[in-house]
Protein backbone atom coordinates (compact mmCIF):
# COMPACT_ATOMS: atom_id res chain seq x y z
CA UNK A 1 0.00 0.00 0.00
CA UNK A 2 1.39 3.38 -0.99
CA UNK A 3 1.61 6.35 1.39
CA UNK A 4 -1.19 8.08 -0.53
CA UNK A 5 -3.42 5.01 -0.28
CA UNK A 6 -2.64 4.70 3.45
CA UNK A 7 -3.49 8.35 4.00
CA UNK A 8 -6.76 7.92 2.09
CA UNK A 9 -7.66 4.83 4.18
CA UNK A 10 -6.94 6.71 7.42
CA UNK A 11 -9.03 9.66 6.24
CA UNK A 12 -11.93 7.38 5.38
CA UNK A 13 -11.73 5.77 8.82
CA UNK A 14 -11.66 9.20 10.48
CA UNK A 15 -14.65 10.32 8.44
CA UNK A 16 -16.58 7.18 9.42
CA UNK A 17 -15.73 7.74 13.10
CA UNK A 18 -16.78 11.37 12.88
CA UNK A 19 -20.02 10.46 11.18
CA UNK A 20 -20.93 8.06 13.97
CA UNK A 21 -20.17 10.55 16.74
CA UNK A 22 -21.97 13.45 15.06
CA UNK A 23 -25.01 11.26 14.33
CA UNK A 24 -25.18 10.17 17.97
CA UNK A 25 -24.71 13.77 19.16
CA UNK A 26 -27.51 15.04 16.90
CA UNK A 27 -29.82 12.34 18.24
CA UNK A 28 -29.01 12.57 21.96
CA UNK A 29 -28.20 16.19 22.74
CA UNK A 30 -31.91 17.23 22.60
CA UNK A 31 -32.70 14.49 25.16
CA UNK A 32 -30.07 15.44 27.75
CA UNK A 33 -30.79 18.27 30.18
CA UNK A 34 -28.58 20.28 32.48
CA UNK A 35 -30.04 19.90 35.96
CA UNK A 36 -29.74 22.64 38.53
CA UNK A 37 -30.56 21.11 41.90
CA UNK A 38 -32.40 23.43 44.28
CA UNK A 39 -32.86 23.26 48.03
CA UNK A 40 -35.82 24.80 49.80
CA UNK A 41 -34.98 27.44 52.40
CA UNK A 42 -36.98 29.70 54.69
CA UNK A 43 -36.66 32.49 52.13
CA UNK A 44 -37.44 30.40 49.06
CA UNK A 45 -34.83 28.13 47.52
CA UNK A 46 -31.14 28.17 46.67
CA UNK A 47 -28.88 26.20 44.31
CA UNK A 48 -27.49 23.00 45.84
CA UNK A 49 -25.64 21.37 42.96
CA UNK A 50 -25.83 20.42 39.31
CA UNK A 51 -25.62 17.47 36.98
CA UNK A 52 -27.28 15.97 33.93
CA UNK A 53 -30.48 14.10 33.22
CA UNK A 54 -31.75 11.99 30.32
CA UNK A 55 -35.36 12.30 29.16
CA UNK A 56 -36.94 8.88 28.58
CA UNK A 57 -40.60 9.80 27.97
CA UNK A 58 -42.25 12.64 26.09
CA UNK A 59 -44.32 13.60 29.13
CA UNK A 60 -41.36 14.45 31.34
CA UNK A 61 -39.76 11.43 33.01
CA UNK A 62 -35.97 11.62 33.05
CA UNK A 63 -33.20 9.53 34.60
CA UNK A 64 -30.28 10.95 36.53
CA UNK A 65 -27.87 9.85 39.26
CA UNK A 66 -29.15 9.61 42.82
CA UNK A 67 -26.12 11.51 44.08
CA UNK A 68 -27.01 14.41 41.77
CA UNK A 69 -30.39 15.07 43.39
CA UNK A 70 -28.94 14.04 46.79
CA UNK A 71 -31.94 14.47 49.05
CA UNK A 72 -33.46 17.45 47.22
CA UNK A 73 -37.02 17.49 45.88
CA UNK A 74 -36.90 19.97 42.99
CA UNK A 75 -34.83 22.00 40.56
CA UNK A 76 -34.67 23.25 36.99
CA UNK A 77 -33.87 21.36 33.80
CA UNK A 78 -32.39 23.26 30.85
CA UNK A 79 -32.24 21.59 27.45
CA UNK A 80 -29.84 22.31 24.59
CA UNK A 81 -32.40 24.49 22.77
CA UNK A 82 -32.47 26.81 25.77
CA UNK A 83 -35.87 25.78 27.12
CA UNK A 84 -35.99 25.63 30.89
CA UNK A 85 -38.51 23.72 32.99
CA UNK A 86 -38.93 23.06 36.68
CA UNK A 87 -38.66 19.44 37.74
CA UNK A 88 -39.58 17.46 40.82
CA UNK A 89 -37.83 14.36 42.13
CA UNK A 90 -40.06 11.32 41.69
CA UNK A 91 -37.73 8.95 43.52
CA UNK A 92 -34.08 8.23 44.19
CA UNK A 93 -32.32 4.98 44.98
CA UNK A 94 -28.85 5.66 46.43
CA UNK A 95 -28.07 1.93 46.50
CA UNK A 96 -28.09 1.83 42.68
CA UNK A 97 -27.16 5.52 42.25
CA UNK A 98 -30.21 6.03 40.04
CA UNK A 99 -33.00 8.58 40.33
CA UNK A 100 -36.04 9.61 38.32
CA UNK A 101 -37.25 13.20 37.99
CA UNK A 102 -40.41 14.58 36.36
CA UNK A 103 -39.81 17.61 34.18
CA UNK A 104 -42.78 19.99 34.07
CA UNK A 105 -42.79 20.13 30.30
CA UNK A 106 -44.46 18.25 27.49
CA UNK A 107 -43.30 16.90 24.16
CA UNK A 108 -39.76 16.20 25.31
CA UNK A 109 -37.41 14.33 23.00
CA UNK A 110 -36.98 10.92 24.72
CA UNK A 111 -33.79 8.89 24.41
CA UNK A 112 -34.03 5.21 23.54
CA UNK A 113 -32.73 2.82 26.17
CA UNK A 114 -30.45 -0.02 25.08
CA UNK A 115 -28.98 -3.02 26.89
CA UNK A 116 -25.51 -2.92 28.41
CA UNK A 117 -25.40 -6.71 28.44
CA UNK A 118 -24.59 -6.57 24.72
CA UNK A 119 -21.54 -4.30 25.11
CA UNK A 120 -18.05 -5.47 24.19
CA UNK A 121 -14.68 -4.19 25.33
CA UNK A 122 -13.30 -1.83 22.69
CA UNK A 123 -16.74 -0.78 21.47
CA UNK A 124 -17.23 2.88 20.60
CA UNK A 125 -19.31 4.85 23.12
CA UNK A 126 -20.28 8.51 23.36
CA UNK A 127 -20.88 10.43 26.59
CA UNK A 128 -23.43 13.25 26.46
CA UNK A 129 -23.84 15.60 29.40
CA UNK A 130 -22.99 18.92 30.95
CA UNK A 131 -19.43 18.70 32.35
CA UNK A 132 -18.34 21.66 34.47
CA UNK A 133 -21.55 23.45 33.48
CA UNK A 134 -20.93 23.33 29.72
CA UNK A 135 -24.28 22.14 28.38
CA UNK A 136 -24.68 19.79 25.44
CA UNK A 137 -21.11 18.49 25.63
CA UNK A 138 -20.03 15.31 23.88
CA UNK A 139 -16.97 13.13 24.40
CA UNK A 140 -16.19 9.85 22.70
CA UNK A 141 -14.11 6.83 23.57
CA UNK A 142 -14.35 3.10 23.94
CA UNK A 143 -15.56 0.63 26.53
CA UNK A 144 -12.36 0.09 28.50
CA UNK A 145 -13.67 -2.75 30.67
CA UNK A 146 -16.87 -4.48 31.72
CA UNK A 147 -17.93 -6.16 34.92
CA UNK A 148 -16.53 -3.51 37.24
CA UNK A 149 -18.34 -2.87 40.52
CA UNK A 150 -18.78 0.11 42.79
CA UNK A 151 -20.00 0.21 46.38
CA UNK A 152 -22.87 2.54 47.19
CA UNK A 153 -24.28 3.41 50.59
CA UNK A 154 -27.44 4.81 52.14
CA UNK A 155 -27.11 5.29 55.87
CA UNK A 156 -25.64 2.04 57.20
CA UNK A 157 -26.96 0.04 54.24
CA UNK A 158 -24.39 -0.75 51.54
CA UNK A 159 -24.73 -2.45 48.19
CA UNK A 160 -22.47 -3.40 45.31
CA UNK A 161 -23.60 -2.08 41.93
CA UNK A 162 -22.68 -4.80 39.45
CA UNK A 163 -21.48 -4.78 35.85
CA UNK A 164 -20.47 -1.13 35.92
CA UNK A 165 -19.12 0.11 32.58
CA UNK A 166 -15.62 1.56 32.46
CA UNK A 167 -14.89 3.94 29.60
CA UNK A 168 -12.12 6.30 28.54
CA UNK A 169 -14.64 8.87 27.26
CA UNK A 170 -13.84 12.02 29.23
CA UNK A 171 -16.15 12.51 32.24
CA UNK A 172 -16.05 15.42 34.67
CA UNK A 173 -18.25 16.78 37.46
CA UNK A 174 -21.54 17.73 35.83
CA UNK A 175 -21.50 14.66 33.59
CA UNK A 176 -23.12 12.62 36.36
CA UNK A 177 -26.61 11.61 35.32
CA UNK A 178 -25.84 12.01 31.63
CA UNK A 179 -26.00 9.39 28.92
CA UNK A 180 -23.45 6.84 27.78
CA UNK A 181 -24.53 5.89 24.29
CA UNK A 182 -23.62 3.31 21.65
CA UNK A 183 -23.14 4.04 17.95
CA UNK A 184 -26.82 3.26 17.30
CA UNK A 185 -27.78 6.13 19.65
CA UNK A 186 -29.13 3.91 22.44
CA UNK A 187 -28.43 4.73 26.07
CA UNK A 188 -26.55 1.87 27.73
CA UNK A 189 -25.35 3.65 30.86
CA UNK A 190 -25.90 6.61 33.19
CA UNK A 191 -22.57 8.32 33.70
CA UNK A 192 -20.99 8.78 37.08
CA UNK A 193 -18.29 11.45 36.99
CA UNK A 194 -15.20 10.11 38.73
CA UNK A 195 -13.88 12.25 41.55
CA UNK A 196 -10.76 12.14 43.70
CA UNK A 197 -7.48 10.68 42.44
CA UNK A 198 -8.98 9.38 39.17
CA UNK A 199 -9.79 12.80 37.66
CA UNK A 200 -7.83 13.24 34.47
CA UNK A 201 -6.69 9.62 34.44
CA UNK A 202 -8.82 8.60 31.47
CA UNK A 203 -11.22 6.54 33.56
CA UNK A 204 -14.97 7.02 33.70
CA UNK A 205 -17.74 4.83 35.06
CA UNK A 206 -21.39 4.39 34.16
CA UNK A 207 -24.22 2.50 35.86
CA UNK A 208 -25.44 0.04 33.20
CA UNK A 209 -28.88 -0.02 31.65
CA UNK A 210 -29.89 -3.68 31.86
CA UNK A 211 -32.76 -5.81 33.12
CA UNK A 212 -31.96 -5.08 36.79
CA UNK A 213 -31.67 -1.30 36.40
CA UNK A 214 -34.72 -1.13 34.13
CA UNK A 215 -36.67 -2.74 36.97
CA UNK A 216 -35.31 -0.13 39.40
CA UNK A 217 -36.20 2.73 37.03
CA UNK A 218 -39.69 1.30 36.59
CA UNK A 219 -40.23 1.05 40.35
CA UNK A 220 -39.03 4.63 40.84
CA UNK A 221 -41.45 5.85 38.16
CA UNK A 222 -44.41 3.92 39.59
CA UNK A 223 -43.80 4.08 43.33
CA UNK A 224 -41.09 6.67 43.91
CA UNK A 225 -38.88 4.15 45.68
CA UNK A 226 -37.33 0.72 45.39
CA UNK A 227 -38.34 -1.94 47.90
CA UNK A 228 -35.64 -4.46 48.78
CA UNK A 229 -35.74 -7.49 51.02
CA UNK A 230 -33.53 -7.80 54.10
CA UNK A 231 -32.28 -11.01 55.72
CA UNK A 232 -29.53 -9.69 58.01
CA UNK A 233 -26.29 -11.48 57.19
CA UNK A 234 -22.86 -10.24 56.21
CA UNK A 235 -20.14 -12.38 54.70
CA UNK A 236 -17.93 -13.03 51.76
CA UNK A 237 -17.45 -15.57 49.01
CA UNK A 238 -15.19 -18.51 49.78
CA UNK A 239 -14.18 -21.79 48.09
CA UNK A 240 -16.12 -24.87 49.11
CA UNK A 241 -14.45 -28.08 50.31
CA UNK A 242 -14.45 -31.01 47.83
CA UNK A 243 -17.26 -32.86 49.60
CA UNK A 244 -19.48 -29.78 49.45
CA UNK A 245 -18.64 -29.21 45.78
CA UNK A 246 -19.91 -32.68 44.99
CA UNK A 247 -23.13 -31.97 46.88
CA UNK A 248 -24.00 -28.55 45.41
CA UNK A 249 -22.27 -28.83 42.03
CA UNK A 250 -20.47 -25.50 42.49
CA UNK A 251 -17.20 -24.46 44.05
CA UNK A 252 -18.11 -21.29 45.98
CA UNK A 253 -20.61 -19.98 48.52
CA UNK A 254 -20.99 -17.13 51.04
CA UNK A 255 -19.45 -17.70 54.45
CA UNK A 256 -21.54 -15.90 57.07
CA UNK A 257 -19.31 -13.59 59.14
CA UNK A 258 -22.08 -11.75 60.98
CA UNK A 259 -25.76 -12.26 61.75
CA UNK A 260 -27.68 -9.12 62.67
CA UNK A 261 -29.49 -9.30 66.00
CA UNK A 262 -33.25 -9.93 65.71
CA UNK A 263 -32.95 -10.14 61.93
CA UNK A 264 -34.84 -12.68 59.80
CA UNK A 265 -31.64 -14.70 59.50
CA UNK A 266 -31.12 -14.88 63.26
CA UNK A 267 -34.79 -15.67 63.90
CA UNK A 268 -34.61 -18.44 61.31
CA UNK A 269 -31.50 -20.00 62.86
CA UNK A 270 -28.65 -18.90 60.58
CA UNK A 271 -25.31 -19.06 62.41
CA UNK A 272 -21.89 -17.50 61.99
CA UNK A 273 -19.72 -19.84 59.94
CA UNK A 274 -22.63 -21.16 57.86
CA UNK A 275 -21.93 -21.23 54.13
CA UNK A 276 -24.93 -20.04 52.13
CA UNK A 277 -25.27 -21.86 48.79
CA UNK A 278 -28.93 -21.46 47.71
CA UNK A 279 -32.03 -19.36 48.23
CA UNK A 280 -35.27 -21.09 47.21
CA UNK A 281 -33.27 -23.32 44.88
CA UNK A 282 -31.37 -20.47 43.19
CA UNK A 283 -27.57 -20.89 43.41
CA UNK A 284 -25.59 -18.37 45.45
CA UNK A 285 -21.83 -18.06 45.02
CA UNK A 286 -21.11 -14.49 46.13
CA UNK A 287 -22.68 -11.45 47.76
CA UNK A 288 -23.95 -10.03 44.47
CA UNK A 289 -25.90 -13.25 43.84
CA UNK A 290 -27.67 -12.77 47.16
CA UNK A 291 -28.26 -9.06 46.53
CA UNK A 292 -29.87 -9.85 43.20
CA UNK A 293 -32.46 -12.03 44.96
CA UNK A 294 -33.40 -9.39 47.54
CA UNK A 295 -36.45 -8.24 45.61
CA UNK A 296 -39.79 -6.98 46.88
CA UNK A 297 -41.64 -10.19 46.04
CA UNK A 298 -39.96 -12.17 48.83
CA UNK A 299 -40.72 -9.62 51.59
CA UNK A 300 -42.92 -11.29 54.20
CA UNK A 301 -42.77 -14.67 52.45
CA UNK A 302 -41.09 -17.78 53.85
CA UNK A 303 -38.05 -18.72 51.78
CA UNK A 304 -35.64 -21.62 52.09
CA UNK A 305 -31.98 -20.77 52.64
CA UNK A 306 -29.66 -23.73 52.07
CA UNK A 307 -26.52 -23.56 54.21
CA UNK A 308 -23.58 -25.90 54.78
CA UNK A 309 -22.38 -26.73 58.28
CA UNK A 310 -19.88 -29.17 59.71
CA UNK A 311 -22.68 -31.70 60.10
CA UNK A 312 -23.75 -31.28 56.46
CA UNK A 313 -26.30 -29.28 54.48
CA UNK A 314 -29.28 -27.74 56.24
CA UNK A 315 -32.32 -25.85 54.99
CA UNK A 316 -33.17 -22.82 57.12
CA UNK A 317 -36.54 -21.13 56.66
CA UNK A 318 -36.53 -17.35 56.98
CA UNK A 319 -39.05 -14.56 56.37
CA UNK A 320 -37.30 -11.52 54.84
CA UNK A 321 -38.43 -8.08 55.96
CA UNK A 322 -38.18 -4.83 54.02
CA UNK A 323 -34.81 -3.09 54.03
CA UNK A 324 -35.16 0.24 55.77
CA UNK A 325 -34.70 3.09 53.30
CA UNK A 326 -32.24 5.00 55.45
CA UNK A 327 -30.64 3.65 58.60
CA UNK A 328 -28.68 6.37 60.35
Amino acid sequence: MTIKELERTEQEALDAYSQVVTRVADKLIPSVASLKVMQKTAGGRRPKGSGSGVAITRDGFAITSAHVVNGSTEGTATFADGTEHDYSVVGADPLSDLAVVRVQGSDLEPAELGDAENLRVGQLVVAVGNPLGFSGSVSAGVVSALGRSITTQAGRSARVVENVIQTDAALHPGNSGGALVTSDARVVGINTAVVGPYIGQGLGLAVPINAATRRIIGELMREGRVRRAFVGIAGQSRPLPPKAIRFVGRDRGIEVAEVVDSSPAQLGGVQRGDIVVELDGTPIEDVTDLQRLMTADIIGRTVALTVLRAQGPKIVEIVPTELERDIS
